[in-house]
């Protein structure tokens, strides 16, 4: 399982900033391969999964939009009753806690799971493990 770049960035949250960002990744042929966005009542924080981070990180400031970069693992799953939960449970008795996650399936067999996770390192090891 491979650990990723994740940009996390705050946006104003109104209509059409969203629309702007994405059209700039697009001048720029970067792809977005995973999104979560949680609201507040002036932002919104948008996290992102992109075929080239370090472009996209460099798009976003050359705009002043504050990145921050963090690893994260990007799992995949097959798509089926049971397979978060054991995860979830592996990395729970191995004390790792999962500070948040996101995901998809594409109507196929597997789908992607990004996962935040206390001790990245120790996730990596446990879920590993047969």
């Amino acid at each position: 399982m491979p650990v990723v770049k994740q940009l996390s960035i705050f946006l104003v949250n109104k209509p059409g900033v969203l629309a702007r960002l994405c059209h700039a990744f697009a001048g720029h042929k970067i792809n977005i391969e995973g999104m979560s966005v949680s609201d507040t009542v002036d932002h919104a924080v948008v996290r992102l999964i992109t075929n080239d981070p370090a472009k996209a990180a460099t798009v976003l400031e050359s705009a002043g939009v504050l990145v921050i970069e963090t690893d994260v693992l990007a799992l995949k799953l097959a798509d089926k009753p049971g397979e978060l939960a054991s995860v979830a449970a592996r990395l729970a008795r191995a004390k790792v806690n999962i500070e948040y996650a996101y995901g998809t399936t594409e109507g196929a067999a597997q789908g992607m799971l990004i996962l935040r996770v206390s001790d990245i390192k120790k996730a990596r090891k446990v879920l590993k493990e047969k």
